[in-house]
């Protein structure tokens, strides 16, 4: 059961030694995290949103040109076709020819979408630079921001161009959230009820008990929800930092959805609505591979995940043509994220092509 207590952050231990936190503060603590981490005033490079920047902008800017830094703030059209190649290659030329060094931290303000770019900037300018995770959206408060992933779509699929770029921290302003659309907070809701699904049944007896007040944004439920999910994806992070393994299983529900949000195109459907289609799918899987489980609990919580993106048009040969081209098929088989029970995901290449396309059926039929 989560705490009622939010964590003053959340440790994350790699390899090596290595280690960063998810820190749980307000926007205008940045500054204090940024000498804690060892970075000294100077240049900074923030990339945000327009949607973001409209609130939050000003907020981070003041606080850092108090503390002594120089920022420079790119702010990029929201959507996921800003994770896009020209955008990339946008920020390449305003960082640069503004003279950053290997000691300029890149400031990512925002949702997915920013910290994918941002993070992918961070990890190949001048060979590496300091990423600093400022997540606004649920979604990157529980998933995205966390894990070093970072990277960009590429026409052929969905995160296929990208680097493993750790953050040297990450600064989680649960006050943000209160200014997220309702669209943006139900399709975050969708990697909540993933990170549940396949690693902590107790969570999913919470939220399954909340769920009116998790849909509400109640005050008291987030405070738990958000570290509580966070804590989730820490763990399995801490365990498999380049996803040699265990981490596979944060893509429950992914490979349907990739495979949806290519076919359908990018912004038809936001990414936690594919994402919650592709569990419907993934958990009919696992429903065929352990019969003498009951998973009627987690469908419906499943399926209460609002989608607001159309789907019905969709083609299910498309849809698993589209599969091939996710990034964790292996020789030529695509991998699924299944549930032995809820609590309890593993990976697994042994699923027959019927039951992949009665997997489809059953996740497009309301």
């Amino acid at each position: 059961m989560p705490s009622p207590d939010i964590p003053a952050s959340i440790p994350i231990a790699l390899a090596g030694g290595r280690s960063y936190a998810v820190h749980f503060a307000e926007l205008v603590e940045v500054p204090v995290l940024l000498a804690a981490s060892g970075l000294t005033p100077r240049r900074c490079l923030i990339v945000t949103d327009e949607h973001v920047a409209e609130h939050y902008r000003t907020v981070l800017e003041t606080a850092l040109i108090e503390a002594g830094w120089t920022p420079l703030v790119r702010v990029i059209p929201p959507g996921e076709d800003s994770k896009a190649a020209v955008q990339l290659h946008a920020l390449y030329d305003v960082a640069l020819s503004w003279g950053i060094d290997r000691s300029t931290p890149v400031l990512a303000l925002g949702g997915g979408v920013v910290g994918d770019l941002a993070g992918y900037a961070a990890a190949t300018l001048l060979r590496g630079l300091p990423l600093i995770q400022l997540p606004t959206s649920l979604i990157a408060q529980v998933d995205s921001a966390l894990g070093g992933k970072t990277g960009i779509n590429h026409t052929v699929g969905k995160n296929l161009i990208g680097a493993f770029h750790q953050p040297r921290f990450v600064a989680t302003d649960l006050t943000t959230l209160a200014t997220l659309p309702d669209r943006e907070w139900t399709s975050g809701l969708a990697e909540v009820v993933k990170h549940a699904l396949i690693a902590d049944a107790a969570f999913f007896d919470f939220l399954e008990d909340h769920w009116t007040q998790v849909l509400a944004r109640d005050e008291a439920v987030i405070a738990e929800v958000v570290p509580h999910a966070a804590r989730i994806k820490a763990e399995v992070v801490s365990e498999d930092e380049r996803e040699q393994g265990r981490r596979a299983i944060l893509n429950f529900g992914h490979t349907f959805g990739h495979a949806i949000e290519r076919v359908a195109g990018y912004g038809r459907l936001t990414h936690g609505e594919a994402v919650a289609l592709g569990m419907r799918a993934a958990l009919h899987l696992s429903t065929t591979l352990h019969p003498d489980e009951d998973f009627t609990r987690a469908k419906a919580l499943v399926r209460h995940l609002p989608i607001q993106g159309s789907y019905a048009d969709l083609a299910i040969p498309d849809l698993v043509t589209a599969m091939q081209s996710d990034k964790k098929v292996s020789q030529g088989q695509v991998r699924f994220i299944v549930l032995r029970r809820p609590g309890d995901a593993y990976v697994t290449g042994e699923i027959a092509p019927k039951d992949v396309e009665k997997a489809w059926e059953v996740a497009f039929t309301d």
